[in-house]
């Protein structure tokens, strides 16, 4: 897999009161580039070249 999209770090900093499995993270980043991708699609199909909110 390529370099990931999230932060370890900030990832752990925002679970409050859990511990992070390290797996976790590897599922994370999938998502993430999941919805990028998909928002993507959508502005595409939507005939723009920006990615917004609205997107998501």
């Amino acid at each position: 897999m390529a370099d990931m999209i999230i932060s370890k770090t900030k990832t752990k900093e925002s679970v409050k009161e859990c511990n992070v499995s390290g797996e976790f993270y590897d599922a994370l980043d999938a998502k993430v580039r999941e919805l990028i991708l998909a928002a993507e699609k959508r502005a595409l199909e939507n005939g723009r070249k920006t990615v917004r909110p609205c997107d998501l």
